[in-house]
């Protein structure tokens, strides 16, 4: 016989009104999990207060000491008492919480940070005096008389030492300090207007600067593009693309990483709805997708991208830290990223990042010198002088040997235009695999294999979208038993799927019927594949299963159709795959993510042999 439950009281139970400092206690721990999300909350607040410029310092991984200072509007005498109650806030009035334009709106930072640490408010608005206020333990104190020129100095001391069982579940103060950096950083990205600083002051005095970031100027797209290099790197920002796009009062804009500068983890995505920092799967399902047969399995993209809406087409308040949202139209936001981000993608065209480059540059290595190498810089001579040159140093023609007019080199027709052109003159052939091309600045590798497989790829993916995807009818009809939701979710897609190949008919109230399969995709577990569309559909309301295994055919055959390695090919062949490379979109990528191609400037070329 089972025990009875530890948590059954066999005597009958008095509801009991909770005291104020419980009630903070457990709103905390809602807010305020860890020193990262007081940051994020009095950062927030900053922001909210119209601050042009915020500091923040910490000690010991925000354990002991968060102080973040800002110059916004500042608060009156009055306002501070009010500002330490629960539920009181300057944001919204109450009547509308849907129609919400700041970062904070509830009310509970400031009395749940109070609760949990030792909380000190100093602040001053334009035409009042300063004044200060201090919470310990819940306990609020009396407002004080302050000196300060302007905005706000909140200073948070102690965190969790009013509930020492949550210090247990902090990480260690290089994480926690991470971490505050992290959301730092994220805010910093949603407003490039306004100037940063992060101080670890563990050590005391004024310690060390962990991150700056001067306001930046220009418009919205200047500036973002400033302080993501700030914040993401010079180098992200040389390998991104700008998005922009607008469908239906949805706006997009941001930076997307082109598919060669991509990540192992999903840890350079930055997100942002009306300028706020969320972690929405919808998003990052969106943004999965986009990149979906463009990168491999185990690679990531880098972005950073912004999508504003009518804050009524958005719900803020479905977390307690608000890092998820819920739009009142979820596919059209989803729709937009995917399409946004694929049209940038194709027309960046044979584009492929700078580090692929770069770390070639590293791989090669002068040999080792006697002595100190002896740098020079030589003048590069006219054209004239160079073919002079040549004629001198050639050598002398021996007796009995005649001139042989077939062992000069000739560039073929059109040579010069197409050295002008992104990718170049093919020049020469490499163990059959590597084709060299001269340009204008330097030179181009190409990987014949990994260029003609994504060429065919993308003709493969035309040719199925002008003409369909050709499907294959059942002998028998297979029949999917499903629950009566699911079914009915299912065939809200018919439409869709039919398109791909995949027709499907109600069988019953609970079941669907099988009747034709794509056709590339051979025999086919129809109840497995169905199974997990639906799965797609719940998580993402929008399901990318069947394309993905119809383009993962595709793939196969461009691989198994394309010019192999081990192949020798003629100066035409050469310089025609240049040309469609230039002209297909996404073929700086082969269809697992490698590169297709790197450059290698003259310049870059001097300085391996110490000619800069």
């Amino acid at each position: 016989m089972n025990a009875p439950s530890p948590n059954m009281n066999p005597q009958r139970p008095t509801i009991r009104q909770l005291d104020e400092a419980a009630i903070n206690r457990i709103a905390a721990g809602e807010v305020v999990e860890r020193p990262a999300a007081a940051v994020k909350e009095l950062v927030e607040n900053a922001l909210d207060a119209g601050a042009a410029r915020i500091d923040l310092a910490y000690a010991d991984g925000g354990k002991t000491l968060i102080r973040v200072t800002d110059d916004g509007h500042g608060m009156t005498p009055e306002d501070l008492p009010l500002a330490l109650a629960r539920h009181a806030t300057s944001k919204i009035d109450g009547t509308d919480l849907l129609n919400i334009a700041s970062f904070g709106f509830r009310g509970e930072a400031l009395p749940s940070l109070g609760a949990v640490g030792r909380l000190t408010i100093t602040s001053r608005a334009a035409g009042h005096e300063a004044a200060s206020l201090a919470v310990h333990d819940g306990r609020i104190g009396p407002v004080r008389p302050a000196a300060l020129s302007r905005g706000t100095v909140v200073e948070l001391r102690d965190l969790f030492h009013a509930t020492p069982a949550r210090l247990k579940f902090l990480r260690t103060d290089r994480a926690e300090a991470q971490a505050i950096n992290d959301v730092l950083r994220r805010l910093a990205m949603a407003a490039p207007h306004v100037a940063f600083t992060l101080r670890d002051v563990s050590g005391g005095g004024e310690g060390r600067v962990i991150f700056r970031a001067e306001a930046e100027t220009g418009d919205m797209f200047d500036a973002l593009r400033g302080r993501l290099a700030r914040v993401m790197g010079a180098e992200f920002t040389a390998n991104a693309l700008a998005v922009e796009a607008e469908r239906e009062g949805l706006r997009l804009t941001g930076y997307a990483g082109l598919p060669t500068y991509s990540r192992g983890a999903a840890v350079a995505q930055y997100l942002f709805v009306n300028g706020r920092p969320v972690r929405d799967k919808l998003l990052v399902g969106a943004l999965r997708a986009a990149y979906a047969d463009l990168l491999a399995r185990d690679r990531h993209p880098a972005a950073a991208l912004f999508l504003d809406c009518d804050p009524q087409r958005v719900d803020v308040n479905v977390h307690p830290a608000k890092a998820e949202v819920r739009f009142r139209e979820p596919g059209l936001a989803r729709g937009l990223i995917v399409s946004a981000l694929r049209h940038a993608l194709a027309e960046a065209g044979h584009r492929a990042s700078s580090t692929v480059s770069g770390a070639m540059l590293g791989a090669m290595r002068p040999e080792p010198a006697a002595g100190p190498p002896r740098a020079y810089q030589m003048e590069r001579p006219a054209p004239g002088a160079l073919r002079a040159a040549h004629a001198a140093q050639a050598p002398a023609q021996m007796p009995g040997f005649a001139e042989d007019p077939s062992a000069r080199f000739e560039p073929p027709a059109g040579d010069g235009e197409a050295q002008s052109r992104p990718l170049g003159a093919a020049r020469a052939q490499i163990h059959e695999t590597y084709i060299v091309a001269q340009t204008e600045t330097g030179l181009v590798i190409v990987d014949q294999h990994a260029a003609h497989e994504r060429l065919v790829y993308e003709r493969l993916k035309r040719q199925a979208g002008v003409a369909g995807i050709a499907a294959q009818a059942l002998l028998i009809p297979e029949i999917v038993e499903l629950s009566p939701t699911d079914a009915a979710r299912l065939l809200e897609h018919a439409d869709e799927l039919a398109a791909l190949g995949l027709t499907l008919e109600a069988f019953g109230p609970g079941a669907v019927a099988v009747r034709e399969t794509p056709a590339l995709l051979g025999p086919v577990d129809a109840g497995a594949l169905v199974r997990d569309i639906l799965d797609e559909l719940a998580d993402m309301g929008e399901s990318g299963t069947l394309r993905g295994r119809i383009d993962a055919v595709l793939s196969r055959m461009a691989c198994h159709g394309s010019v192999r390695a081990g192949r020798r090919m003629s100066a035409e062949e050469m310089n025609a795959l240049l040309r469609e490379m230039e002209a297909t979109p996404h073929s700086g990528q082969c269809n697992h993510g490698r590169p297709t191609w790197v450059a290698l400037e003259l310049a870059d070329i001097e300085r391996l042999f110490a000619r800069r």
